[in-house]
């Protein structure tokens, strides 16, 4: 009898609690991490983003990916925080609040972020957000500060040739 009532007690328990919602994953982002990304993107149009918590720009920045990832749903869109592994949870909730959490999503992990930050753009000094534009067959574009949606929107439009 008291294996029914608990069968019956952990049936209940499956049945009515609401289903989980599944976690962005955050990949932590390494020596090689870029070159990574780079690779498996290889031959496609596509955006990596680099943001923080703290960057107010940033945020808007998000905002704004948000509008053209919702608009144009094929764009490839890379985020990567230069927050710290500690804050990930900081990191998906910010996502999941800009509607991103289908981007490919990491998180600097490496103490020594000039290292990183090096192997992405030795040009780089670590202002943020950070957006390279690569298009097939051409060098990445590298834009530092906040960008111009009308701008970016003309780039998704002749990447992915939508009139």
């Amino acid at each position: 009898m008291r294996r029914l009532g608990f069968l019956v007690a952990l049936c209940s328990a499956l049945f009515s609690s609401a289903p989980a919602q599944a976690a962005q994953e955050i990949k932590p982002f390494v020596r090689g991490s870029y070159q990574q990304i780079v690779a498996a993107q290889q031959g496609k149009p596509f955006i990596v983003n680099f943001w923080s918590l703290t960057c107010n720009y940033c945020m808007v920045e998000l905002a704004m990916l948000k509008k053209l990832v919702k608009k144009y749903p094929k764009l490839d869109l890379v985020l990567v925080s230069t927050d710290t592994p500690e804050e990930e949870k900081e990191i998906a909730a910010t996502l999941a609040k800009f509607s991103l959490k289908k981007a490919e999503a990491w998180v600097f992990a490496d103490d020594y972020t000039e290292r990183l930050r090096f192997e992405v753009d030795r040009k780089w000094q670590g202002e943020l957000p950070r957006t390279y534009f690569f298009s097939p067959g051409k060098e990445a574009a590298g834009i530092s500060g906040k960008l111009e949606y009308r701008e970016v929107e003309q780039w998704v439009k002749e990447q992915y040739a939508v009139r």
